[in-house]
């Protein structure tokens, strides 16, 4: 299963309703949600068609429709493109679309730029959240506040890679923490190519032709560098549908930036396989899922349950047995077989001490009478 998280839409213009100066401060009672009118033109759902069928054919079964935002998202005027164009693509059994939102970022963005818990209702719709940014100070947000779990959390950090040059350092520390929050680094193969970009990459200020071509393979070297091969997301990103490429090809064309084979494959398949399940996550952050049942296990007739030990206090409260038997009513006490064997020692040992006095006795008169008494005997 090869997947494409980057197939950017058709621009429209933004159909936002402007606010009259008469209702101008005053806050509506019923606030609308209602999302304005999107048009677009037959041509350019013909070119969105006509390149979907092709990602198809090539074998890409999962697709991710990119809207880009500049600067931040404002809820005044942002509107969402996105479902209006899928309900008017034709229906593809086998292929999986989803909506993604980029957020260029600039200097003017490093005050916020929209992910606010205030418009976590205009982020909900989409399925995955990129950023962009093009300074350090919007790199280093991206990078540890942005990529924490949360309702608003950007899974995907895409750098502008065919400008002539980065403009922050890839710092070791940022990109850890970014992969290691789960975070990914996209490099959309359009640039490799010198092919006409998406608009993200376009309102960065990157180049086309064979400028962007070796300025974009600077720059992913240096990211493969950094993040030693992992996290590495490939996308495509390409506006003009002579530009695509099957996922085999892109696998071969990124093998040159250093990276395995089998990492290369991984770009396209296992990392954004679990790059969509961990963006679930925005969905479900700090929600329970069921509710947990606790079991007894009934015990088996073959092994009795063992009795339960008596405590102390029970113990204490517990009157000792009465004594019943012929022993108990005579009023004498009933004797142990330990008594019964004692006191046949006894007399053995009574009867050991006088049979010695005796003999010593005897012993005596005998040497009082002498050894004459001995032969007269």
């Amino acid at each position: 299963m090869y997947i494409d998280l980057n197939v950017p839409v058709p621009v429209v213009a933004d159909a936002a309703p402007v606010q009259s100066k008469k209702n101008k401060g005053k806050q509506a009672q019923q606030p609308q949600k209602e999302q304005p009118a999107v048009s677009f033109t037959p041509a350019q759902l013909a070119a969105i068609e006509a390149r979907i069928d092709l990602l198809v054919y090539l074998g890409y079964t999962v697709l991710a429709l990119n809207q880009t935002v500049q600067k931040k998202i404002d809820p005044k005027t942002h509107v969402n493109v996105v479902e209006p164009l899928l309900a008017r693509l034709r229906k593809r059994s086998g292929v999986a679309f989803l909506k993604r939102l980029t957020i260029v970022l600039d200097e003017d963005s490093e005050k916020g730029f929209g992910l606010t818990t205030g418009n976590a209702s205009l982020v909900a719709p989409y399925d995955l959240i990129a950023l962009l940014p093009t300074t350090a100070t919007s790199f280093s947000l991206a990078c540890l506040s942005h990529t924490t779990p949360s309702p608003l959390t950007a899974h995907i950090i895409t750098l502008p890679l065919t400008l002539p040059r980065l403009p922050f350092n890839l710092k070791h520390t940022l990109v850890r923490t970014a992969l290691k929050n789960g975070a990914v680094f996209e490099l959309p193969y359009a640039g490799a190519l010198g092919a006409e970009s998406d608009a993200a990459s376009a309102s960065a200020g990157g180049e086309s032709g064979a400028g962007a071509k070796r300025n974009w393979w600077a720059a992913a070297r240096e990211v493969v560098r950094v993040t030693k091969g992992k996290g590495i997301l490939v996308t495509g990103g390409v506006a003009n549908q002579a530009d695509l490429r099957a996922p085999r090809d892109v696998g071969n064309l990124i093998t040159l930036l250093g990276l395995p084979q089998n990492v290369a494959h991984d770009a396209l398949t296992k990392t954004p396989q679990s790059l969509i399940l961990r963006a679930q996550t925005r969905r479900t952050y700090r929600a329970v899922f069921s509710e947990p049942t606790v079991i007894i296990p009934e015990v088996s007739s073959s092994q009795p349950a063992a009795p339960p030990e008596p405590t102390v206090a029970a113990e204490a409260e517990t009157p000792p047995p009465a004594e019943t038997g012929p022993d108990k009513m005579n009023g004498k006490k009933r004797t142990r077989p330990d008594d019964d064997a004692a006191s046949a020692v006894e007399p053995l040992a009574a009867a050991k001490p006088a049979g010695k006095v005796e003999e010593q006795t005897q012993r005596k008169k005998r040497k009082a009478k002498g050894p004459g008494a001995k032969g007269g005997s």
